[in-house]
């Protein structure tokens, strides 16, 4: 499962392929071409079919966009991706530049020209994003132009991967909690609650869920490619590529849900005129309300309906996580004892980690996925945030250094998502010291209690009070949702410094990830997963309250951590948590790995 080859010298990426792109522009008369991350679905993690970014500019990360112009061009990442875009991009072909601070439109404003044509493929860009970029054009006196033909596909041509087909397999109730009927009833309440006769629905996660099936379409996460029109009576039309359906799904989809091919689409579409039809346009791209405006659609913007209900895990799911979590904790406390014994005589380089670490979770026999490529930053690799180790990149463990893993698994019955960081030798003062603040503000998110119609963003600060007290911060968000074996990545909740809406509600699925980075020295992430759940009531408290149970199960370095620094309390919330992997943990693993353990998780 693995990736180990060097996508920096994969033949099939590169930049020999920009003068193939220019030569499609030019035959549909475009000046430049606009080349986003997404695919059609909007995915993150994509198919190798519709990895156009990375075919174009030999960039492979998950986030960024590339404009192709006929005598420049750029691509844009973001902070996570500094490092790996200057490995894989020619700078001497493509300019690097930064994805959030003014990012392609800001580009398109100086860079284009009055009557130049800017071609798009409508089905890669949501109506959002398109929003900025047109207006970027206008004020460049340049023009958007949709195109039917993706130039960048005429020119990837007969080397192009097949669409994926893999097959779409029924998502049993004994993980599922819920009957798909069920589930559509209610999503249909909600469509009809908001004034809609019907919502498209794009996103794979949505028709995975929806549906209570799975697939194996998209890289690291168990989610099939189609299309769904949910009607507000709770019927369904489903479209999937004829490969891809097994005998057994029919049956198991039921006569409610009519099964099509994509090619049946643009006519289902066509069919909605006059009725008033729900799409996100954060998650779908233009081209569905192109399409249904032209039939005569009235387009409703609002969520995708199943995201909320989705992010809601019932009672099989969040248990079916807390076994997932168990089972991924005897894996990595595996991998944390070989790193504390003979990883500190022979220290590993990232390589070497990351392969040990799959093969632990491997050993399980669950193991059906990672649910995304492992993250192992030895010393300054590892303040690159979401660094991947290649084989040109890969570092070699030091004594006196840091390792940080960040790595997860996708199980039946869970996601998982931990990021851990061990010393490797002995450790600086430096380190111990921000390596507890990580820990004192990891530690308040875990353990505070909220009212209801509480945000995210609301609770944020407590992860990065203890650091802000010694002027210090970091540059990602704190936590993300995270699916039921499902995408690591799941909104619509997040805890972040961001401004955001949506409350958190019992049953989502959050991380819990602090960090530090110190430019050219180290990193340090503490990742747990975290479900929201009702808080027990206090003497003397007048409202009730939500709070977190902590999902992940694994020791954290306690050679790390200077004791002086944690109050009373925080040292009894440490203690109590390790106390409880050693009791859920411990008897998972080998007698010389639990004595480890035990000594791992011993009070503080």
């Amino acid at each position: 499962m693995l990736q180990t080859f060097d996508e920096t010298t994969d033949p099939s990426f590169g930049p020999k392929h920009v003068p193939l792109i220019r030569q499609a522009m030019a035959k549909q008369g475009l000046d430049g071409f606009l080349v986003p991350h997404e695919d059609e679905h909007q995915n993150e993690y994509l198919p190798a079919a519709n990895d156009r970014l990375a075919w174009a500019t030999g960039f492979t990360g998950s986030a960024g966009a590339a404009v192709i112009l006929k005598d420049k061009a750029a691509v844009f990442v973001d902070g996570r991706y500094t490092l790996q875009v200057r490995d894989q991009v020619d700078s001497g072909l493509f300019e690097i530049r930064d994805l959030v601070e003014g990012g392609v439109p800001a580009y398109i404003e100086i860079a284009t020209g009055r009557g130049q044509k800017i071609g798009y493929d409508p089905r890669l860009h949501s109506p959002d994003a398109l929003h900025w970029l047109r207006a970027a054009a206008t004020k460049a006196g340049a023009e958007l132009v949709a195109v039917n033909d993706n130039p960048l596909d005429q020119a990837w041509g007969q080397a192009r991967p097949s669409q994926p087909t893999a097959p779409v397999v029924p998502h049993p109730a004994e993980f599922s909690g819920e009957d798909s009927n069920a589930k559509r009833a209610r999503v249909g309440a909600q469509i009809a609650a908001k004034g809609g006769d019907a919502a498209v629905l794009t996103a794979p996660s949505s028709i995975a869920w929806l549906f209570n099936v799975r697939g194996g379409d998209v890289i690291r996460s168990p989610l099939p490619i189609g299309q769904a029109i949910l009607n507000k009576d709770g019927t369904a039309r489903l479209f999937l590529d004829p490969a891809k359906v097994t005998a057994d799904l029919p049956a198991w989809l039921g006569n409610q849900v009519r099964l099509e091919t994509p090619d049946d689409l643009p006519a289902a579409l066509a069919e909605l005129k006059g009725q008033n039809v729900v799409v996100d346009a954060g998650q779908s791209s233009s081209w569905y309300f192109d399409t249904l405006a032209h039939a005569g659609a009235t387009v409703i913007r609002a969520e995708d309906p199943c995201a909320l209900p989705r992010a809601q895990k019932n009672p099989v799911e969040i248990q079916g996580s807390r076994d997932a979590h168990i089972r991924d904790g005897a894996a990595l406390t595996n991998f944390l004892h070989w790193v504390a014994t003979e990883g500190q005589i022979n220290p590993p380089d990232e390589v070497e980690a990351v392969s040990k670490l799959e093969a632990f979770r491997a050993a399980t026999g669950k193991l059906k996925d990672l649910s995304f490529d492992t993250i192992a930053g030895a010393a300054s690799n590892g303040a690159i945030v979401h660094y991947r180790p290649t084989e040109r990149l890969n570092k070699r463990t030091e004594q006196g250094s840091l390792l940080l893993v960040d790595s997860g698994a996708q199980y039946l019955d869970g996601t998982t998502d931990v990021t851990r960081t061990v010393a490797i030798g002995e450790p600086s003062a430096e380190m111990r010291e921000r390596f507890t603040l990580v820990l004192k503000g990891h530690l308040a998110l875990a353990g505070i209690r909220f009212p209801a119609g509480t945000t995210g963003s609301a609770i944020d600060i407590l992860a990065r009070a203890a650091l802000w007290m010694k002027g210090l911060d970091y540059d990602h968000g704190t936590g993300h949702g995270v699916g039921s074996y499902l995408g690591v990545h799941e909104g619509p909740q997040r805890i972040s410094k961001a401004p955001n809406t949506v409350a958190l509600k019992a049953g989502m699925i959050l991380s819990n990830e602090p960090g530090y980075y110190k430019e050219g020295g180290y990193g340090i992430r503490i990742e747990n997963l975290q479900v929201v759940t009702a808080a027990a009531a206090i003497p003397g408290g007048e409202r009730p309250m939500l709070g977190f149970e902590t999902l992940t199960m694994a020791p954290i370095d306690r050679r790390l951590i200077d004791r002086d620094l944690l109050s009373p309390d925080e040292r009894a919330q440490l203690d109590a948590y390790h106390a409880r992997v050693l009791e859920l943990v411990g008897p998972l693993v080998a007698p010389d790995v639990r004595a480890w353990l035990a000594d791992a998780t011993a009070a503080i």
